[in-house]
């Protein structure tokens, strides 16, 4: 299957939890009837253990293609649902910072979403891995895991992607410097010792965190992940930092220490939760490690953000 047009069946999985998964169902079914596509079964359900469940059941079920309506960390547990598979994966921005479509270069309003998932062509795109747990965009420990505990329901949809924003502000107050080790299996690093730090990040994807890139170079096909990490410093320095983060720049910073790798292994003092697109999965010490052409995708038809290339 190479065009969401070539499609003999399609699922629907819709997270009623997400920002705007509980009124989205109609718009999404009414857009693919419209454009005459064959959709087989659609799955309303509220986050929670029956999210895992009804995944799983939709990527098993015989579909050659799986929609998949929520946040980021509902794409990506589906993503590791059909990972190696022959099963497509389709992606409708229904969360609050959605940067796994802004990477795709999916529209962020659902009706335009759905017109160009119906003229879509297939790709493929690396996933992460952290302690075996899937990602897509970016695993981070430190500051971002606060921030994630900040960002409440609540928050999120009374002033929806500007909730990162007050929930950053909030964590950096309370947030105490940590130690970490980096260590490469693969050898094309030597291990590295730093103190004193604000956050360590692993990037497959290329945005996180409501429109942040990770690096200015960083890709969804890249084969390898984006390592960076920030240390503490004075908040004039911070504020600096800050201002870069839209455009990746920020590694160039002389407080960011950034490489790129197939593999990494994070140990941390003291050890410390890991977040992974916006869920808090694992904690250190962490392997990360990315699966390269792992998931097939559909994006629109003029995206260039992937290519169609097969597993190696």
């Amino acid at each position: 299957m190479k065009l969401t047009r070539e499609a003999r069946s399609i699922a629907v999985v819709i997270n009623t939890g997400s920002r705007k998964g509980a009124a989205a169902r109609k718009l999404v079914t009414q857009s693919l009837e419209r454009a005459e596509l064959p959709v087989s079964a659609v799955y309303m359900v509220d986050g929670g253990g029956d999210l895992g469940r009804t995944l799983e059941q939709a990527v098993t079920g015989g579909h050659d293609l799986v929609l998949v309506g929520g946040g980021d960390g509902t794409v990506a547990s589906a993503a590791g649902l059909v990972a190696g598979t022959d099963v497509v994966l389709g992606v409708l921005p229904l969360g609050t910072a959605n940067d796994l479509a802004r990477t795709l270069e999916i529209p962020r309003e659902l009706s335009r979403a759905c017109a160009a998932f119906a003229e879509g062509k297939v790709v493929d795109i690396d996933l992460g891995r952290a302690n075996g747990q899937p990602f897509l965009n970016v695993a981070s420990a430190g500051l971002s895991v606060a921030v994630t505990e900040a960002l409440t329901p609540r928050l999120k949809r009374l002033i929806g992607p500007l909730a990162y924003g007050v929930a950053t502000l909030r964590s950096y107050a309370k947030h105490r410097p940590f130690h970490a080790r980096l260590e490469f299996p693969e050898g094309d690093h030597e291990p590295v010792e730093l103190e004193d730090l604000l956050q360590v990040a692993v990037g497959n994807g290329r945005y996180y965190g409501g429109g942040n890139a990770v690096s200015p170079t960083a890709g969804i096909d890249d084969h390898t992940l984006d390592i960076y990490a920030i240390l503490a410093a004075p908040l004039r320095e911070q504020a600096k930092i800050a201002r870069s983060l839209k455009n990746g720049k920020f590694v160039e910073n002389e407080r960011v220490y950034h490489l790129t790798s197939r593999s990494v292994r994070l140990v941390t003092n003291p050890p410390l939760p890991v977040n992974l697109d916006g869920e808090i999965a694992t904690s250190t010490p962490t392997n990360f490690t990315v699966e390269r052409n792992a998931v097939h995708v559909v994006v629109p038809k003029n995206s260039n953000s992937a290519t169609f290339e097969g597993r190696s």
